[in-house]
């Protein structure tokens, strides 16, 4: 393959060898589901979309595992504030969750595993990790991972244990013996209903760490030793750190040939924050801008760059994908996609944009390249062409007149048969050579957004 990603752990870029021929295999962590998804979570989820679809597109095989931490310290608590089990909180919020990244045209990974149903694999990996003297029962009833015990602590972050432990907050009889350890198994409390606690086969009744939750569904899934992990850049240090500890620790070798992280979602050029005001779900941007929009809007940026959301930089991106629509709108199209010619001169340059660490920003521009060769010749092959890259990226998949009418929701739909309505009473008023009522009513239009297209054929309309 000609693929290269940039590895976390090496800090550069690598060619892209997967370790099975034809089949490459993705773990990345999921959500943990006691609220809707925020921009930021869709953030990485669209990354790692991108490079699901492109790894199909270049002909692999792909098992791609996405995880649910469906018990957690914010679930109980949340679970406890609603007055419903925790299962019927991390159901409802699933459920959401699965709605709204469907809305963005994220597609589904092959396996979503819950982090409830793998605690006897979480349990197994604890004790492999007692029993090479990594993990030890504590006092309080926890088990923890006993970080200086492993050689290779913070090699993906870069931090040492001396900077660590320069930085570190000691926890009053929390039965660490450094504070640089981490729970592994978290005994339960009485005070913790009975739903949030597990059978601990021998380490008595609690809930899973956050970290083991990963190493174990990994490995099960994909088994000791995978292609790619990735997650937002907030998870290299300690989740991902403490994941490698955990899963080189047990099988004594290297579990992921290459780790990947995403750049932060800022909004106006801040961090995103409850506390700034400036926090924003899914659905918040949804109920203003459709689900390509905010796909087309996020691709713009490369994954690894930090990716600054506004109104304003929403609104470029409705324009520009209105623009590549409009060529399409421009020609007939086929049915289907066409198969793609790779060494065409633009989708050559889209394979070697994507080709060097998913560079959706120098795809998009072969996209836009397309696009004036359609507006030029009006050739049908250049715009086949633009829809069926577009698609590798999952957008300019919708038939182009009703992208540009505003898509196919019942609200769009009842304005349209108002604006035919209107089209039709502008027409028989032109008939009727009433000038001035056929203009009011393509000037009412317009004031709406609606502009009119005359030709032979008749009268067209699309939103600006």
């Amino acid at each position: 393959m000609s693929l290269r990603l940039y590895n976390t752990l090496s800090r550069r870029l690598e060619p892209f060898a997967p370790l099975q021929p034809g089949h490459a295999s993705m773990y990345v962590c999921g959500m943990t589901i006691y609220d809707l998804c925020h921009m930021g979570h869709l953030r990485m989820m669209m990354a790692f979309d991108v490079v699901y679809r492109w790894l199909r597109a270049s002909g692999l095989q792909v098992t791609y595992v996405r995880n649910i931490t469906d018990i957690d310290d914010k679930i109980i608590r949340r679970a406890l504030e609603r007055g419903i089990t925790i299962r019927a909180l991390t159901d409802e919020m699933t459920a959401a969750m699965h709605q709204d990244f469907a809305a963005v045209g994220v597609l589904p990974p092959t396996h979503e595993p819950r982090a409830t149903e793998y605690v006897p694999q979480m349990l197994s990996l604890i004790r492999t990790l007692e029993g090479k003297g990594l993990a030890y029962r504590a006092g309080n009833g926890d088990v923890n991972y006993a970080v200086r015990s492993f050689d290779g602590y913070g090699k993906l972050s870069g931090k040492s244990l001396d900077d660590l432990r320069a930085g570190e907050r000691v926890a009053v009889d929390d039965g660490k013996h450094d504070p640089l350890d981490f729970v592994l198994w978290k005994a339960a409390k009485a005070e913790e209903p009975a739903d949030a606690k597990f059978d601990g086969e021998g380490y008595g009744p609690g809930r899973p760490g956050w970290h083991i939750e990963c190493s174990a569904m990994s490995c099960a899934l994909l088994g000791e030793r995978f292609d790619i992990h990735g997650g937002g850049m907030d998870l290299q240090f300690p989740h991902h750190e403490n994941e490698i500890a955990q899963s080189e620790g047990a099988f004594g070798h290297q579990h992921v040939n290459a780790w990947m992280h995403n750049g932060f979602l800022n909004v106006d050029n801040e961090k995103m924050s409850k506390s700034l005001g400036n926090f924003f779900t899914i659905r918040d941007v949804l109920a203003n801008y459709d689900g390509e929009t905010l796909r087309f809007f996020m691709l713009r940026t490369h994954y690894r760059s930090p990716f600054n959301f506004s109104d304003g930089l929403l609104d470029e991106a409705r324009t520009a994908l209105r623009r590549l629509y409009t060529a399409l709108d421009a020609v007939s199209l086929p049915a289907e996609n066409i198969a793609i010619d790779w060494a065409q001169p633009q989708a050559a340059a889209f394979r070697a944009a994507m080709d060097e660490d998913f560079n959706t920003p120098q795809a998009l521009a072969q996209l836009f390249e397309l696009a004036g060769e359609v507006n030029r010749s009006r050739s049908p092959e250049a715009a086949a062409l633009l829809r069926a890259l577009g698609g590798v990226l999952g957008i300019l998949q919708q038939a182009p007149k009703a992208y540009l009418q505003g898509g196919a929701s019942p609200a769009a739909q009842d304005q349209g048969a108002r604006i035919e309505a209107a089209i039709a009473a502008r027409a028989a008023a032109k008939a009727a050579r009433n000038f001035a009522e056929a203009d009011r009513i393509r000037d009412a239009l317009l004031a709406e957004g609606i502009v009119l297209k005359d030709s032979a054929q008749g009268t067209t309309w699309v939103r600006t």
